[in-house]
């Protein structure tokens, strides 16, 4: 088992940064691709970032590409997602999620993670 809890998240106004963390335990993290989601309220949950177990590949939504930014410190057990220019339709339960290195495949769906955090909410004021 892996148990993921996420923080970072709150109130922005739209052009601000928030940085989202995921604290992981429970097995060697460093075997785990990690991955952010999000889920607005009435939509499905749609796939964020990814940063795969092997070499740290990253992987970015086009919605966000070029304003955030997803990172790991395997010694940490922690995974980040940098958001920058935040916009209030980037307003969201931010969910971390991860899956072990014996998966494949594209990395965007979420059906194909087994381990997910609580979530954290991140609003966006204009």
């Amino acid at each position: 088992q892996v148990q993921l809890v996420e923080s970072g998240g709150g109130l922005v106004q739209a052009g601000g940064s928030l940085r989202l963390s995921c604290a992981a335990s429970g097995r060697t993290f460093s075997h785990y691709t990690m991955a952010w989601f999000r889920q607005a309220p009435g939509k499905e949950r749609e796939f964020v970032a990814a940063i795969t177990w092997s070499v740290s590949t990253p992987y970015y939504a086009d919605s966000m590409r070029g304003r955030i930014a997803v990172s790991r410190d395997n010694p940490k057990n922690t995974v980040y997602l940098q958001m920058n220019s935040l916009k209030p339709e980037d307003t969201a339960v931010y969910y971390c999620a991860a899956r072990d290195q014996q998966t494949i495949g594209l990395v965007t769906p979420p059906s194909t993670y087994a381990y997910w955090g609580q979530g954290t909410q991140v609003t966006v004021s204009s």
